[in-house]
């Protein structure tokens, strides 16, 4: 266990980075002998689910894992504003336009929907479900760098490199509330040989209403994950109100440390 305080955290090792797209490719190739495990997976009750994805993607990164959630009978839905360029270059934009998704889905469905938030995705997701708690039944985040007060994550690189824009030094207060749990059932979902995100920055707090689910895999994966998709499953197949930890006995500890 790495027992560093978040505030010292470096990113992840450059050669983890630099295996992530091929690391990437044989987790999503996996998911064919992983069939039988994924359709066992328990059914939905057709609430919506929200999928939010990555720093620099869009909605094409999320199709798969939007189609297995809709086989399972989820009404499924991506977040429709492009690409995803970060929280310093557009970050009024996003939230605005999430929330008028959330809103537009609560209206044709009067139901609480369920965010899943895919790396930067995540933090969204986090923050959407603090601005309209009453309308989210619960987030799911995959990588998600929310509790690093340090540069804990790649990506901020990438980020330079893509934008053009230096980072600005997070603001302190703004670090500590992101950390802070959403007043919703939340699960963080992370990998310790993520190459993007330190995976200690991506757990949640223990409290009754969040959990932390360990997968073996990728960042750049994790939306192909068999262990992640199954795991997605079965938190979004609990009833309303009845939240519960994901359940780690039997043949799941083989594939959830």
């Amino acid at each position: 266990m790495d027992d560093r305080p978040a505030d010292t955290i470096e990113p992840p090792s450059m050669l983890l980075f630099a295996l992530e797209g091929q690391r990437a490719l044989l987790e999503a190739v996996s998911l064919v002998p992983a069939s039988p495990l994924l359709r066992s997976a328990p059914q939905g009750d057709g609430h919506p689910v929200l999928v939010l994805p990555g720093f620099g993607a869009g909605d094409e990164s999320t199709v798969a894992l939007r189609f297995y959630l809709r086989r399972l009978g989820y009404w499924v839905q991506g977040w429709r504003l492009g690409r995803n360029m970060g929280l310093q270059s557009r970050r009024g934009h996003v939230v605005h336009g999430v929330t008028q998704r959330i809103e537009e889905l609560f209206g044709r469905r009067g139901r609480s929907i369920s965010l899943v938030g895919w790396s930067l995705g995540g933090i969204y997701a986090r923050e959407i479900a603090r601005a309209v708690p009453q309308r989210i039944r619960q987030v799911i985040t995959l990588g998600s760098p929310f509790a690093g007060r340090g540069r804990a994550s790649n990506v901020d690189r990438a980020y330079e490199a893509v934008t053009g824009r230096k980072l600005r030094k997070p603001d302190p207060s703004i670090l500590a509330r992101l950390s802070e749990p959403p007043p919703v059932p939340s699960t963080a979902i992370f990998s310790r040989t993520d190459g993007v995100a330190h995976w200690r920055a991506c757990i949640e707090r223990s409290s009754a209403s969040t959990d932390n689910i360990e997968v073996r895999g990728s960042h750049c994966g994790l939306g192909f994950n068999p262990a992640v998709l199954y795991a997605i499953a079965d938190r979004l197949a609990q009833p309303e109100g009845e939240w519960r930890p994901f359940a780690r006995q039997g043949w799941r500890r083989v594939f959830y440390p």
